[in-house]
């Protein structure tokens, strides 16, 4: 019990640490602008360092994800199939299998598949 306190407490302490350090040095680097703008050979910038992002190329590696860890829930069921044979699992299997496609399919018909518009 004084085990599990000692390390609520050591926890405690250690973050609020961490959450200072990272108070002082943010204050710091925001005082110095000069280091924070672009550098070109001694010149003053021609554009925007800054980019935009594309939000379409964003939702579509996060639907790579989710479908990369879906996947990985996957491989353990498969392998536990090669041992235990159970109709449960099948019938699990299917339903997740069917949710996947399901999901698949309205991300077509919305759009955030196609690349190229």
């Amino acid at each position: 019990m004084l085990s599990s306190y000692l390390s609520s407490v050591v926890a405690l302490v250690l973050s609020c640490v961490v959450m200072a350090l990272g108070w002082v040095l943010a204050k710091r680097g925001i005082s110095d602008r000069e280091k924070s703008s672009p550098f070109e050979c001694g010149f003053d910038p021609i554009k925007s360092a800054r980019l935009p992002f594309s939000l379409r190329f964003f939702l579509l590696a996060i639907i790579f994800l989710i479908f990369d860890v879906e996947i990985v829930l996957l491989l353990p069921i498969l392998v536990s199939m090669s041992t235990v044979f159970s109709k449960a699992v099948m019938l699990s299997l299917f339903i997740f299998l069917v949710i996947l496609i399901l999901g698949l399919f309205h991300e077509w018909n919305e759009g955030s598949l196609d690349w190229a518009q």
